[in-house]
């Protein structure tokens, strides 16, 4: 291991368990509009929230799920003055690819998790043993335990860079890389700056992006009267959803100072973007939410997480997107015609695979399908 890399074990005190269950407990809830207790028209219903929160405090199993995530090699570096939190986990097979696995928000390196086995051991789970990858998810920074953020500045560019000295202490001279929203946009930037390491720039989009057309996306030219319309209740919806992206990008510290302090609010935050933003057929779990809003609380990555898009929207460069010659890949989930035009390649010989299948957090909620086209990816890179 290169100097100045330190393992790491995820240690949350006692006193902390203890204090997030008390203020729970002293949780107090808004006085609800009638009848819309259980409706979504608002965002995240009260009574969701409520059974949500009680599980937390009352039937959610930190310390076994601690006990998980230890199973995993966790270390820590610092770069640029940040100090890092990633997870190294080497195939078996000496000539498996190096991976870059980028996770975004509302997520963590507990997104990568069920994915992680299959690909760095294909072999044990009925794979070809040249499709193995030696996989590294690192914790963007002010993401769990990258933080605190050691400065300003910590924007896509300086957050690609930074990853792509991670991957030159881990001694990868060339490696792959993979993202989705955020995650997308730190794959673009090295992809794009370190254009001669990387092998190939795989991410993934799904039908939430629709909404932002003519906001973060062109629209595509040709568009028939049903997709227009489509489109249209695509971006009205958007309209309602993003307000989380406005606060993060304007004037978080409000609400920067309730996610720090308050746990529901915290909770709230994630867990209504975990449930809009899924595949209502592929949800993604009760305890995975709260895995996520746990550490999200214990690290304050919640008001992090507001700072980080805040230097995105105050970037020189804000394109989420960057030109480059690397090879490209991409996967469309929970995908119709409309949003291969909207999201799929210019190019017909770069690589797509589409599924109707997943949503906005696919290594959550189709594992099986985001392993595969990983592997075939890369596998067309090879041959």
């Amino acid at each position: 291991m290169s100097v100045g890399i330190t393992p790491f074990r995820i240690q949350i005190p006692q006193a902390d368990l203890d204090d997030l269950q008390h203020r729970l407990a002293r949780t107090r809830s808004p006085h609800p509009v009638p009848g819309t207790g259980s409706e979504w028209d608002r965002g995240i219903p009260p009574a969701y929230l409520r059974e949500l929160a009680d599980y937390w405090a009352h039937g959610f199993d930190w310390r076994a799920h601690e006990a998980r995530l230890n199973t995993f090699p966790q270390f820590l570096t610092e770069i640029d003055g940040q100090t890092i939190h990633f997870l190294h986990i080497r195939s078996p097979e000496p000539d498996a690819t190096p991976l870059l696995l980028n996770h975004s928000y509302p997520t963590s390196f507990v997104e990568f998790l069920e994915a992680s086995g299959p690909l760095t051991n294909p072999r044990a789970h009925g794979g070809d043993p040249a499709d193995a990858f030696h996989v590294v998810i690192p914790s963007l920074p002010g993401f769990a335990f990258s933080s605190p953020l050691s400065a300003r500045g910590w924007n896509l560019e300086r957050t690609a860079l930074a990853f792509g000295e991670l991957m030159t202490r881990l001694g990868y001279e060339r490696f792959g890389v993979e993202g989705g929203d955020i995650g997308a946009g730190v794959t673009g930037r090295v992809s794009a700056l370190l254009p001669d390491r990387v092998i190939g720039a795989h991410t993934h989009g799904d039908r939430l992006q629709l909404g932002m057309v003519g906001e973060d996306l062109p629209e595509p030219p040709g568009l028939n009267p049903d997709e227009r319309a489509e489109l249209e209740a695509a971006q009205r919806r958007w309209s309602q959803m993003k307000g989380y992206r406005v606060l993060h990008s304007t004037e978080p510290n409000a609400l920067s100072a309730g996610l720090a302090d308050s746990p529901i609010l915290q909770l709230a935050w994630i867990a209504e973007k975990f449930v809009e933003w899924a595949n209502p057929a592929t949800p993604i779990s009760r305890d995975n939410v709260l895995i996520t809003a746990s550490l999200y609380w214990f690290t304050r990555t919640g008001p992090a997480a507001a700072d980080f898009y805040w230097e995105l929207a105050h970037a020189e460069n804000t394109s989420w997107g960057t030109a480059s010659a690397v090879p490209q890949g991409s996967s469309l989930f929970y995908s119709n015609p409309l949003i291969r035009k909207v999201l799929g390649p210019s190019d017909s010989s770069a690589f797509l695979r589409e599924h109707t299948e997943g949503g906005h957090f696919p290594a959550f909620e189709v594992p099986d399908l985001f392993v595969d086209d990983i592997r075939a990816f890369f596998h067309t890179l090879r041959r």
